[in-house]
C-alpha cells in the first residue's frame, strides 16, 4: 500500500493584517463596479437611443482654407463637329465610310440632282443671250452717237455757210449792188442755220445720254443674270459634298445610292484636334458658376486644367450642360469618353470647417449631433459654404468640438443618443 503525503502537510498561519488588506481590496472593487454601474445607468436614463461607435463617423471642428468646389460628371466632345446636309432632293453616292479619316476639301459624297443641272443650263443660256444683247447694244450705241454727231456737224456747216454769205453781202451792201431784200434773206438764213445747229448739238447730247442709259440698263441685266447664274452654279457645286475640316467620319445617316429630300442629314464629321468637356452641372450650382472659372478634369490616366467657356441658360432634367475648354489638350482623348471634373468656385481662408458628410443633407443642415461624454447631443447649427470634402460652420459650434458626420440615420431625431465603445 502506497502512503500519501498527508503526514507531511502542515497548517501555515496567515500573516498578521492579511485579512484586513483583502477586505480593503474587495471593498474597492465593489465601489468601482457600483460607480461604473451608476454611470451607465445615468447615461442610459439621459439618452433616448444607444448606438455602437463603430457605426458612426466622427470628425473634429477645425480651422483652415475652404475651397468651394463642385464635383460633376461629363464627357469629351468635339468642339467642332459639323453635320453635313443634302442641299436639295438628290441621289446620294457616298465616297467614304464611317470612321474614315479625311482632310479638309476631300470629297465625301456626290449628289445627283437633274433639276439643279437643268436649272444651271437654263441660266447659262440666259446669261449668254443677255451678254449678246449687251454687245449688240454697245454697237447700236456707237451707231446712234455717230448719226447724232453727223446731224450736229451738218447743221454747223450750214450755219457757217449762211454766215459767210451774210459776210459777203455786208461787204457790198454800201455799194448798192445787193438788193435790200436779198440782204435780209441772208440774215434770216444765218439765224435759221444757227438755231438748227444749236438744236442739233443738244439733240446729239441727248442721244448720247439715251444710248448710254440703255447700255447701262442692259449691263445691269447682265449683272443680275450673272448673280443668278452664280447662285445656280453654287447649288450645283454643293452637290459635291466636301469636308469642311480635318477629322474623321463619325456617323453616316444615309445609305449609298439612296434618294433623300432637301435638308436631310448625310453624315457627321468629328474634328479630334479640338476637343472640349461637356459637364452635367446640377442646377443648384449654376448661380455660383461663371465664364472663365477654373476646372480640374480627370480623364482616367491623368488630370488637366481648363476654363469654363459656355454656360447655357437652359436647364434640362435639373442639369445644365456646361462646356470647358482645355488650357492644353492632353493626348489620347476619345470622343464621348466619360470624365469627372472639379469646378473651383471660391476660396475662403481661415474659416471654421469640418469634414463633409451626410449630416449636411440631414434636416436641411440645421442640426448636428455634438459628441460629449459618450453622448451625441442634438445641437442647432448654422452652415455656410460647402465643398466636395468640407463644409463651413457659421454658428453653433466651436473649434475642437466633435460631431457625428455620418451614421445619424438611426438616431430618429432623438435629443440624446448614447455612444457605446
Amino acid at each position: 500500500m502506497i502512503r500519501d503525503t498527508s503526514s507531511q502537510d502542515a497548517v501555515i498561519t496567515a500573516p498578521k493584517g492579511h485579512h484586513a488588506k483583502r477586505r480593503i481590496i474587495l471593498a474597492a472593487s465593489a465601489l468601482a463596479i457600483l460607480a461604473a454601474g451608476w454611470y451607465l445607468v445615468h447615461t442610459w436614463r439621459d439618452s433616448d437611443h444607444s448606438v455602437n461607435i463603430s457605426r458612426l463617423r466622427i470628425a473634429e471642428i477645425g480651422r483652415g482654407t475652404l475651397i468651394r468646389d463642385a464635383a460633376v460628371n461629363g464627357r469629351i466632345v468635339a468642339a467642332v463637329s459639323p453635320t453635313l446636309y443634302a442641299p436639295s432632293l438628290a441621289t446620294v453616292t457616298l465616297k467614304v465610310n464611317a470612321g474614315d479619316t479625311v482632310k479638309r476639301g476631300d470629297v465625301l459624297a456626290v449628289l445627283e440632282s437633274p433639276d439643279l443641272s437643268d436649272a444651271l443650263k437654263k441660266e447659262q443660256a440666259a446669261y449668254a443671250q443677255i451678254e449678246a444683247d449687251v454687245a449688240r447694244q454697245r454697237i447700236l450705241a456707237r451707231k446712234q452717237k455717230l448719226l447724232a454727231q453727223r446731224d450736229a456737224d451738218t447743221a454747223e456747216i450750214d450755219r457757217l455757210s449762211a454766215q459767210r454769205t451774210l459776210e459777203r453781202y455786208d461787204a457790198v451792201s454800201n455799194e448798192g449792188i445787193i438788193a435790200k431784200i436779198e440782204y435780209q434773206k441772208a440774215k434770216d438764213a444765218l439765224n435759221s442755220a444757227a438755231i438748227r445747229a444749236k438744236h442739233a448739238e443738244q439733240a446729239s447730247t441727248l442721244e448720247n445720254d439715251n444710248v448710254a442709259l440703255e447700255l447701262e440698263s442692259k449691263i445691269k441685266q447682265l449683272d443680275q443674270q450673272r448673280s443668278t447664274l452664280s447662285n445656280a452654279q453654287r447649288r450645283v457645286d454643293e452637290l459635291t459634298v466636301r469636308a469642311p475640316v480635318d477629322g474623321f467620319i463619325g456617323t453616316l445617316s444615309v445609305t449609298n445610292r439612296s434618294v433623300v429630300p432637301a435638308n436631310t442629314p448625310l453624315m457627321t464629321l468629328v474634328d479630334l484636334s479640338r476637343l472640349e468637356v461637356e459637364l452635367e452641372v446640377p442646377e443648384t450650382y449654376v448661380s455660383d458658376l461663371g465664364i472663365g472659372m477654373t476646372a480640374e478634369v480627370n480623364y482616367g490616366t491623368g488630370t488637366t486644367n481648363g476654363k469654363l467657356s459656355a454656360l447655357p441658360p437652359e436647364v434640362v432634367k435639373n442639369q445644365v450642360l456646361a462646356r470647358v475648354r482645355f488650357n492644353q489638350q492632353p493626348a489620347g482623348l476619345r470622343q464621348n469618353q466619360r470624365i469627372t471634373a472639379r469646378l473651383l468656385i471660391d476660396e475662403k481662408p481661415n474659416v471654421l470647417m469640418v469634414q463633409r458628410g451626410p449630416f449636411v443633407e440631414s434636416e436641411g443642415g440645421r442640426f448636428v449631433y455634438l459628441v460629449r461624454d459618450g453622448l451625441a447631443i442634438r445641437t442647432p447649427v448654422k452652415l455656410g459654404a460647402t465643398s466636395v470634402s468640407a463644409v463651413e460652420i457659421l454658428g453653433g459650434l466651436k473649434q475642437g468640438d466633435k460631431i457625428v458626420v455620418a451614421g445619424t440615420e438611426t438616431f430618429e431625431n432623438a435629443e440624446r443618443v448614447s455612444i457605446n465603445q
